[in-house]
């Protein structure tokens, strides 16, 4: 018996401890029934704007803040890039260049980007914007949510306090007209504004709880519209 106890115990996924249920449509599920969209931004390199530019794009951007009717968490992800493909391809130029000037030139710079990394963290960073759709609008009170989870669920391994087909219409309808909304304020402003899709999104959290190894290890096989994680364990 504690043999087939332990066994069970290896077998726990990595998914039973995270708050996310589903990625169905574009939409983050949780586990308590709030939802999250969630959009990529460009980035402008204020310093190389005039003072005038800077000045404008400050109240600009001011004015889409307080303009705004609902809550937005923004999010910028730091994570070290990866430039051996980069390096790779300044050789390949080196050794097919006959020009032997310009073949000295790009030695020089791939061994100066070579010195670079060595000496620094070569970071690339990611912004996003996160609009959420609570729990409570689902006409759940706070402290009445166990109390609804055990009225309306079944099934007892079911965490979620409705359907996920009621959740996600719910979700969308409080959703989309916000992530529209968000989308043509930032375009205003010059910007590049992307919805993230399942893929996109699970990439994200893929890096964010598996920081050290996000880099040589890339997801592989993954059906995209499933949950994260089905079956299997993770390691």
């Amino acid at each position: 018996m504690p043999t087939d106890i332990l066994k069970i115990a290896i077998k726990g996924s990595t998914q039973e401890h995270l708050p996310i249920e589903d990625v169905v449509d574009g939409i983050v599920m949780m586990k308590d029934g709030s939802c999250s969209v969630v959009l990529s931004v460009s980035s402008v390199n204020f310093d190389l704007l005039s003072e005038e530019e800077q000045s404008s794009l400050v109240f600009a951007y001011g004015g889409i803040i307080n303009s705004l009717n609902f809550p937005i968490q923004i999010i910028i992800q730091s994570h070290s890039k990866d430039v051996s493909s980069y390096l790779k391809n300044l050789q390949n130029m080196e050794e097919k260049q006959v020009n032997p000037q310009l073949k000295e030139r790009i030695k020089q710079y791939r061994k100066f980007i070579e010195e670079t990394v060595k000496k620094n963290d070569v970071l690339s960073k990611s912004f996003y914007i996160a609009v959420t759709f609570s729990s409570l609008e689902l006409g759940i009170k706070s402290g009445s949510v166990n109390a609804a989870k055990m009225f309306l669920q079944k099934n007892k391994n079911q965490e979620l306090p409705f359907t996920k087909e009621y959740i996600l219409e719910k979700a969308k309808a409080s959703l989309e007209p916000k992530r529209d909304h968000l989308m043509r304020l930032f375009s205003r402003l010059g910007l590049e504004i992307e919805v993230l899709n399942n893929k996109e999104l699970i990439d994200l959290f893929y890096r964010t709880y598996n920081e050290e190894t996000a880099v040589s290890q890339k997801i592989q096989n993954v059906n995209y519209q499933a949950p994260v994680v089905t079956g299997g364990q993770t390691n």
